[in-house]
C-alpha cells in the first residue's frame, strides 16, 4: 500500500467540510513564495491556476493538494499533515474569515517508507 505524502487532521476536516458547503469543491496549494507562502492555502477548485512547475502531492479529504516544485525539493522527504489553528493569516485562503488558518506539521519519512510513497505528478495538471 502506498504511503500518502499529505494527510489531514480531524480538526482540519471539520473546516474543509464547512468550506465545501459554502464554496463547492476545493483545492490546496502551497507555494514557496513570501508572505503566507509557508501556509497551505485553500481555494475553490479552479480559482487558482496550476502551473507547469507545480507538483501534485495527493488529496486530503477529497481535495487536490499542490506545491511549487521548488518548495517540493525541500519537503520531498517529509510527510505533511494539514491542521488548523486559531489566528488570521494574510492570504486569500478561504478559511481566513473564520478566524483560523491552515498550517502544516511535518515528519521525515523513515528510510523504509521512501520506496512506498505515492508518486507525485508535475504540471501542467488538469484539475
Amino acid at each position: 500500500m502506498a504511503i500518502s505524502r499529505v494527510k489531514v487532521t480531524d480538526a482540519a476536516v471539520i473546516i474543509i467540510n464547512k468550506l465545501k458547503r459554502a464554496n463547492g469543491e476545493l483545492m490546496f496549494h502551497q507555494s514557496g513564495g513570501c508572505c503566507d507562502g509557508s501556509s497551505p492555502m485553500c481555494f475553490a477548485k479552479g480559482d487558482f491556476i496550476i502551473g507547469s512547475s507545480d507538483v501534485w502531492l495527493g488529496q486530503i479529504h477529497g481535495c487536490d493538494f499542490f506545491m511549487s516544485e521548488d518548495q517540493f525539493e525541500y519537503w520531498k522527504h517529509t510527510q505533511l499533515t494539514i491542521d488548523v489553528t486559531p489566528g488570521r493569516g494574510a492570504s486569500f485562503s478561504l478559511e481566513i474569515p473564520l478566524g483560523i488558518r491552515f498550517f502544516i506539521r511535518s515528519r521525515l519519512f523513515e528510510l523504509e517508507e521512501l520506496d512506498q510513497l505515492t508518486p507525485v505528478q508535475v504540471g501542467p495538471i488538469k484539475v
